[in-house]
């Protein structure tokens, strides 16, 4: 192809090649020096700069430019030395020389980093001539047998050119030819092929030849070869149905098969149906074995003889399950992924995926359920370090095989798995501590209810009380250190947001925790309403009750933030509440409890007494010891327990003044006034403060026995209304009166109410006298009988 851009002139083009070889060191540049002699005399540094320098405008020439071509060294220093100081020629010396020494150090950078360029672009020209002089011959051999060739195949057409018609017709009939012999032997090629155990053969064969039969079946001799090539196909096709179903063909056997029924006209649909069910054949097996193993733990296995079976351990289950069924299942679904890749997208085929997610979903969440079923039997908290090993296991390997079976969320369906059996151990471990609730308080009331001799020490409820709530405070303290093995860091699941949040507030906060509050409010619930209860077990009870409500469930929830890090506090205004008011529901059956064993005997001891025939009292009833005996052992009690209370201010002597001051202004009331005595009894209540005798008490001692002491002389009031009394009943009842004044006023807030309900007592005695005017005994003796008594 012809060009117009002209060509330098041959002399210019060797004096080129001379230089360049003369550069890279070619032919030891002799040619260099040759060439080198005709060309004219070298310009200058300064002419080759000129012309090196970009720009098509010249650089008007300054000879004090020390970067101009013209620079002249001598005009610039005289310059210098005549127009500059001492000073400033030393800096522009130090100037310079800094100048030539970094200009140095940049040229021996370039000269180092473009050396070995130089040295590889030398080495790679010597190596292109020695190239291209072993093409150049070997490029003429090859022109030569071309021609060679050319000259020879010219020769065979002459030759051939007449009989080459012919040549192709016997070509064409040998081809027919040996297709009907294939024909004809396929159906002695197609048995041999299978019984040899080389069915892949045997369906390639019949595949070339099925076109040609079908078209040609209208012939006899075909139609006889096509029916019986059909019959051993239709055997070949059972016997690969035949491995579908057998759980023993793995691996390469059943991809064969599937691919062979495939070539052969089998739906793709059901192909995959056969190789699913094939492939759950062989994993079913797994599965019952671990629900065997899951139905025996909870007792639904029934009638079999289970003495062969040995129980697993959780982590041998987890084990059993992972290695063989997780594995098989994993296997399986990757040779299903294989077999049935449409090799043109690269992607399942049409209804495949479908089919195979279907499958596994069904297989693994019957999996999941034996799981959980299995390791939720796993309720002993001493044994949990093994179970969260075990959920652990688990977590790990259904989340690395989720990964190998897309479109199916098995890594969320374990961690459900994981939750509902940590649901289950913190369900179990609130009923270890209603068990431990339960022991703990039968060994309190055993305490309580223990025989005590002279020489015995006598009960303390306050040692009773303390290791009461030591006891609840461990055991919940024990559970939360069990539990927290759940949030070991190490763990695959506890790391998990899902988790941490479900386990920590809706478990152990509000199933474990809260519940068991709650079910202390509700077993003390039940003993405030319980009749056989002693009285010493619902004040220790109560007391209990309190305690927890003031600082033991703020410790024990605040325990609980600390340890599984939750950020904000449980509520416990409701629970707490419910324990303030159970509290005070015991302590109030305590007062009735207690209350009620001393108007018993009041009433039994007025009611059994003949008030009309007693002789002349010389000293105080033994009831009314007794009685005062239980209300010091009460005080004692409520003592051991709870605070003394605040008191009202009263005289100190005023308790001495009941016999005397009182009975007198009682019995003057019947001499100085003719006024019906009813009357004088009620204008007396007037000026009186009213009385509730079933005002709740407060949790302080004296609250609880003003509130006994209260409803005790309640009940003898009523029972002496319901007496007549003679004489000497009458004096009786005076000096028990004043024993009881003497004795009972240092239990209560208020002493006047002992005064109050003391002079009812006696004024309703007073009324109901047959004896008119009545005669009262005289304070002195009554004080004496009292001081003896």
């Amino acid at each position: 192809m012809e060009t117009n851009t002209p060509r330098p002139p041959a002399g210019d083009g060797g004096r080129a090649r001379a230089k360049l070889s003369q550069f890279y060191g070619l032919d030891n540049g002799q040619e260099g020096e040759k060439v080198g002699q005709a060309v004219a005399k070298k310009s200058s540094l300064r002419s080759a700069v000129r012309k090196l320098t970009p720009g098509s405008h010249p650089v008007p020439s300054n000879p004090y430019d020390i970067n101009s071509p013209d620079f002249d060294a001598d005009l610039f220093v005289a310059k210098l030395v005549g127009e500059a100081s001492l000073s400033q020629l030393m800096a522009q010396e130090g100037e310079v020389v800094r100048q030539i020494q970094g200009l140095d150090s940049d040229m021996q950078t370039l000269v180092y980093e473009n050396y070995n360029k130089f040295i590889a672009a030398t080495e790679t020209i010597r190596k292109m001539r020695v190239d291209f002089r072993s093409m150049e011959d070997e490029m003429e051999q090859l022109a030569s047998s071309m021609s060679s060739i050319t000259t020879f195949s010219s020769q065979i057409s002459d030759k051939l050119r007449t009989r080459r018609q012919d040549v192709a017709r016997l070509s064409s009939a040998h081809s027919t030819l040996q297709k009907l012999q294939f024909v004809l032997e396929l159906p002695n090629k197609l048995t041999e092929s299978i019984q040899e155990g080389r069915p892949g053969q045997a369906v390639e064969d019949w595949l070339r030849a099925e076109r040609a039969l079908t078209h040609y079946k209208d012939m006899a001799s075909f139609a006889g070869i096509q029916e019986d090539c059909e019959k051993i196909m239709e055997e070949l096709k059972t016997s690969l149905g035949a491995k579908l179903a057998d759980p023993k063909c793995e691996g390469e056997q059943l991809g064969e098969a599937v691919h062979l029924l495939r070539q052969l006209g089998t739906p793709s649909a059901q192909l995959c149906d056969s190789y699913l069910k094939h492939c759950a054949a062989a994993l079913c097996p797994h599965l019952e074995l671990l629900e065997v193993q899951a139905n025996i733990l909870s007792g639904e296995v029934e009638g079999k003889d289970l003495s062969s079976v040995v129980i697993m351990d959780p982590l041998e289950f987890v084990d059993e399950g992972c290695n063989k069924f997780l594995a098989e299942l994993c296997l399986s679904a990757t040779g299903f992924t294989n077999t049935f890749t449409n090799t043109g997208t690269g992607s399942l085929e049409q209804g495949a995926g479908e089919k195979l997610g279907v499958w596994v979903e069904e297989l693994v969440t019957r999996y999941l359920r034996v799981m959980e079923k299995r390791l939720s039997q796993e309720r002993n908290q001493a044994e949990c370090p093994i179970l969260v090993r075990s959920l652990d296991r688990f977590h790990r390997r259904l989340t690395a095989t989720s990964r190998l079976v897309p479109g199916l969320d098995m890594a969320r369906a374990g961690l459900d798995v994981v939750l509902a059996v940590s649901r289950e151990f913190c369900k179990a471990a609130t009923v270890q501590l209603e068990e431990k609730l339960h022991e703990t308080m039968m060994d309190a009331r055993q305490a309580i209810a223990q025989p005590r001799k002279g020489t015995d020490v006598a009960l303390n409820l306050q040692e009773i009380s303390t290791a009461l709530l030591t006891a609840i405070a461990d055991s919940v303290r024990n559970t939360f250190n069990t539990l927290q093995t759940f949030l070991d860091s190490e763990l695959s699941f506890s790391v998990k947001t899902y988790f941490r949040t479900t386990f920590c507030i809706s478990m152990v906060q509000d199933s474990v925790l809260m519940t068991h509050f709650y079910h202390i409010v509700s077993v003390c619930s039940k003993f405030s309403s319980g009749r056989s209860v002693p009285p010493a077990l619902l004040l220790l009870l109560s007391r209990t009750c309190l305690d927890l409500h003031t600082s033991t469930t703020g410790y024990l929830a605040s325990l609980l933030s600390e340890q599984f890090q939750l950020l904000d506090q449980a509520n416990l205004v409701t629970v707490n509440t419910a324990l303030a008011n159970v509290s005070q529901a015991l302590l109030d059956s305590y007062v009735q409890a207690q209350a009620a064993d001393l108007s018993l005997m009041l009433r039994k001891s007025v009611e059994a007494r003949d008030w009309l025939s007693t002789v002349e009292p010389r000293s105080v009833r033994a009831v009314m010891k007794r009685v005062v005996e239980d209300v010091t052992i009460i005080d004692e009690q409520v003592g051991q327990l709870y605070e003394e209370g605040q008191r009202k201010v009263r005289s100190s002597d005023s308790s001495r003044t009941f016999g005397g001051h009182r009975s007198r202004s009682v019995f003057s009331s019947y001499n100085s006034s003719n006024l019906d005595s009813s009357l004088a009894s009620n204008i007396q209540k007037l000026f009186s403060e009213k009385i509730d005798y079933f005002a709740p008490v407060t949790p302080s001692k004296v609250s609880v026995l003003t509130g006994i002491i209260k409803l005790g002389l309640k009940t003898l009031l009523e029972c002496v209304r319901l007496k007549t009394f003679g004489r000497y009943g009458l004096q009786q009842m005076q000096v028990d009166c004043h024993y009881l004044q003497l004795y009972l006023w240092r239990f209560v807030e208020d002493e006047a109410v002992v005064h109050h309900l003391l002079d009812e007592v006696l004024g309703s005695a007073l009324h109901r006298s047959l004896e008119q005017p009545p005669q009262l005994m005289e304070p002195s003796v009554v004080e004496v009988i009292c001081d003896k008594g």
